[in-house]
C-alpha cells in the first residue's frame, strides 16, 4: 500500500510535534498488528490516520460537528479531548476516500475506546498510548502489558485512563470507556475461569 499521499495529508494539518506522534503511532501500530495477526497496512494507516483532526479548536470542533451533522452526547459536547477522534473518523471517510469500517471506528474509538472493539480498534488505542515517543509515568508498565496479550493491554491501559480521568476530578468519564473496561474484565475473567 502507497501511504505516501495519506502522509502528505496529515503533514499538511498537523504541527510537527504532531506529525511526529502519528509516525510513531502508526509504527507501533503495525509492530502491534504483526504481533497480534492483524492487517499490518491497515494498523499503520489507522495509526497515522488517528490524530488528524487533533489541532482543531474546541470551537471549530463544534462547529464541523454542527455543520456535518454529526450528533453529540451532552458529554462529547463539552469534552474538547474526545472530539477529534469523532471528527476525525468523519474527516477521514469524507475527505481522505477511506470506506473501511474498522479503520475508521479505530479512529473513531482511539480516544475512548468501547465494548466490543475490534482487534484493529484495540491496536490503534494501544498503539497511541504505548508509542516510542511517549513518556509519561507509567508507559513502561503498559508495554509490557501490551506484550503479555491484547486484552491485559487493554485493561491495562483502560485502568489507568480511567484513573486518570478520577484523579483529575473535574471532567467525564465517557460510557464507551466504562463499557470498554467491563467488556475487556468479562473477557479476561471468562478465559481464567
Amino acid at each position: 500500500m502507497d501511504f505516501s499521499a495519506y502522509e502528505e495529508k496529515i503533514k499538511g494539518i498537523l504541527s510537527p510535534k504532531r506529525y511526529y506522534h502519528s509516525m510513531r503511532v502508526a509504527s507501533q501500530a503495525r509492530s502491534l498488528a504483526q504481533k497480534y495477526g492483524a492487517d499490518t497496512d491497515k494498523a499503520y494507516l489507522a495509526g497515522m490516520l488517528h490524530d488528524i483532526m487533533k489541532e482543531l479548536s474546541f470551537k471549530d470542533s463544534i462547529e464541523y460537528c454542527d455543520k456535518n451533522g454529526i450528533k453529540l452526547t451532552f458529554i462529547e459536547r463539552n469534552t474538547y479531548k474526545i472530539l477529534h477522534g469523532i471528527i476525525g473518523a468523519d474527516y477521514i471517510r469524507q475527505n481522505c476516500n477511506i470506506n473501511d469500517v474498522d479503520i475508521i471506528n479505530s479512529v473513531r474509538y482511539h480516544v475512548t475506546a468501547r465494548a466490543r472493539m475490534s482487534l484493529l480498534e484495540k491496536i490503534i488505542y494501544l498503539a497511541d498510548f504505548t508509542s516510542d515517543d511517549r513518556s509519561f509515568d507509567g508507559v513502561d508498565n503498559l508495554r509490557e502489558a501490551v506484550q503479555i496479550n491484547i486484552d491485559t493491554g487493554m485493561l491495562a491501559a483502560l485502568s489507568f485512563s480511567v484513573r486518570e480521568l478520577l484523579d483529575k476530578g473535574d471532567c467525564y468519564i465517557h460510557p464507551d470507556t466504562l463499557e470498554a473496561y467491563n467488556d475487556v474484565m468479562k473477557d479476561i475473567l471468562r478465559n481464567n475461569s
